[in-house]
C-alpha cells in the first residue's frame, strides 16, 4: 500500500471551472504550464504508480491575498468523488479572527482528516501565541498537522518562517500532536533529522526535488548529506512518501525512492506504514515512539 501524503489538487477539473480562480491558484502556487485533469485521469495516474490513497492539501490565504489555493469545501467535494482514494486535509489562515471556528467546521462538519499550514506563505512563526488555539483544536479532534518546512517554490514565501528549528517549541509544548515537517525541511536537513530523532511526534516526507534528477538528489540528501544508514537505523519510523504534486510527480519520485536500496520493511514503512501512524489509523509498532 502506497500513500502519498503531500498533493495539491489545484488542477482537478471538478473544482477548476472558474478561470479567475484557476489563474489565482497558478499565480500563488507558482506553476503555470499545467491544465485541469478529470478525475478519471487523476485516478489512472495513481493506479499506474500503485498509489492507493493521496492526501489533498488546501491553503487558506484569506489575509495574505484574499483567497484560497483550494478551499476546505473544495477538498471535501473531491473526497466525496473518490472517498476510498482521497484523504482530505483542512487549512486555515492563522491571522483571521475566526480561524478556530473555520477549523472546527472543517473537522466537525466537513470531516477532514488533518490540517495543512504553510508558515512561509501564510507568514507566521510556528511558535506564535496565536497558533495555540489552532494546535489545541487539532488535539481536541486528534488531527495531525502537515507543515510546509524549508524552501518553498511559491512566490512571496520567505524561508525564514519555515526553518525546521522554529518548530521545536511546538513539538515540546504539544507532545501528543502529530507533526509532519514536509520536504525534509530542505536545505536544513540536519535540523529536520535532529527533530525527528528527538521528538516522537515529529515526522517528515520525501516531497523534495530542488535540483538535478530525482535519483541523484535523493542520493545526495539521503546518502551523502545524511549518513547512508540514518534512515535505516534511526529514522525508519519517521519518513513518509510525498510528492508535492503537481510540482513533482510520483512517476519521477517513486522510482528514485525505490532505487535507494532500502530494506523491504523500511521501504514499506516509508511508502505507507508511517503515514497510517501519522494519520492516526494505527499505532506505531514501537511503543516507545507512541
Amino acid at each position: 500500500m502506497i500513500i502519498d501524503v503531500h498533493t495539491h489538487p489545484i488542477f482537478h477539473k471538478a473544482i477548476s471551472d472558474d478561470k479567475q480562480v484557476l489563474d489565482y491558484r497558478k499565480k500563488e502556487f507558482g506553476i503555470f504550464k499545467q491544465s485541469p485533469s478529470p478525475l478519471e485521469s487523476v485516478l489512472q495516474e495513481m493506479d499506474y504508480m500503485n498509489i492507493s490513497r493521496s492526501v489533498l492539501l488546501p491553503l487558506d490565504l484569506t489575509t495574505q491575498s484574499a483567497g484560497w489555493i483550494v478551499s476546505n469545501e473544495e477538498v471535501k467535494q473531491l473526497v466525496d468523488l473518490a472517498p476510498d482514494r482521497f484523504i482530505g486535509f483542512a487549512s486555515v489562515d492563522p491571522h483571521r479572527n475566526d480561524a478556530v471556528e473555520v477549523l472546527d467546521y472543517a473537522f466537525r462538519e466537513l470531516g477532514l482528516k488533518g490540517l495543512k499550514l504553510h508558515p512561509s506563505k501564510q507568514k507566521f512563526y510556528p511558535g506564535d501565541d496565536k497558533l495555540k488555539p489552532i494546535y489545541e483544536k487539532c488535539l481536541e479532534f486528534d488531527k495531525p498537522i502537515l507543515f510546509h518546512a524549508g524552501m518553498s517554490w511559491e512566490p512571496d514565501a520567505p524561508a525564514k518562517y519555515a526553518q525546521p528549528v522554529n518548530f521545536e517549541e511546538v513539538a515540546i509544548a504539544y507532545p501528543e500532536l502529530r507533526i509532519c515537517l514536509a520536504h525534509f525541511g530542505w536545505p536544513w536537513v540536519h535540523e529536520t533529522v535532529m527533530l525527528l530523532l528527538k521528538y516522537p511526534n515529529v515526522f517528515t516526507d520525501t516531497s523534495l526535488l530542488h535540483m538535478d534528477n530525482a535519483l541523484d538528489f535523493y542520493r545526495q540528501v539521503f546518502k551523502t548529506n545524511m549518513g547512508p544508514l540514518w534512515i535505516e537505523r534511526n529514522l525508519n519510523d519517521k519518513v513518509m512518501f510525498g510528492t508535492n504534486s503537481p510540482r513533482f510527480k510520483a512517476k519521477r519520485l517513486l522510482p528514485a525512492l525505490e532505487a535507494m536500496e532500502f530494506r523491504p520493511k523500511t521501504l514499506q514503512k516509508i511508502l505507507g506504514g508511517n503515514a497510517q501512524v501519522f494519520l492516526g489509523e494505527r499505532r506505531n509498532d514501537r511503543p516507545w515512539l507512541n
